[in-house]
């Protein structure tokens, strides 16, 4: 489910460049479910693959949200209150900073480009990445409020 929750909001935000909740959600999972988050994680890029088509463009999503759910395991689990707010958001935001860069290696494999050629295709994206990383930053603000409502729905969903 929480993969499906993954993959509609990002239908509901076609319209916008670049601007999505995949990142917070993404966070948001791993800080609740650690390494269960793969699962939604994994759900979500299986479900992207099938409405999109399994063509290349999808073969980096195998690994490039995995660096920010691994990015975010790699964080302290007890983090004072009033700096989880700030690291979660610049985490998130770095990812969408880093996300041509990041995708960058598998479009030089996949289409045999030159180290100068995938360098060129990073910087032509440069416009795009910073739109991605400022969404990414804002929508941060919500992962803290998110984390504390999905542990409170899992404790009432355990209690069921």
């Amino acid at each position: 489910m929480l993969g499906t929750v993954m993959f509609v909001s990002k239908l509901l935000m076609e319209g916008l460049p670049n601007m999505h909740l995949i990142g917070v959600l993404t966070v948001v999972y791993t800080l609740v479910y650690r390494w269960k988050a793969l699962c939604p994680l994994y759900v979500f890029v299986f479900l992207t693959g099938l409405y999109g088509g399994f063509n290349l463009w999808w073969l980096p999503y195998l690994y490039i949200w995995a660096v920010l759910w691994g990015a975010t395991m790699l964080l302290p689990r007890r983090m004072p209150a009033w700096l989880a707010p700030a690291v979660y958001a610049l985490v998130c935001g770095a990812h969408g900073f880093l996300y041509g860069t990041l995708y960058a290696p598998a479009q030089a494999l996949m289409f045999g480009l030159s180290f100068q050629q995938m360098i060129a295709w990073i910087l032509a994206g440069l416009p795009w990445d910073a739109i991605h990383g400022v969404s990414n930053l804002c929508l941060g603000v919500l992962i803290c409020p998110l984390t504390l409502l999905l542990r409170k729905v899992d404790r009432y969903a355990g209690r069921l």
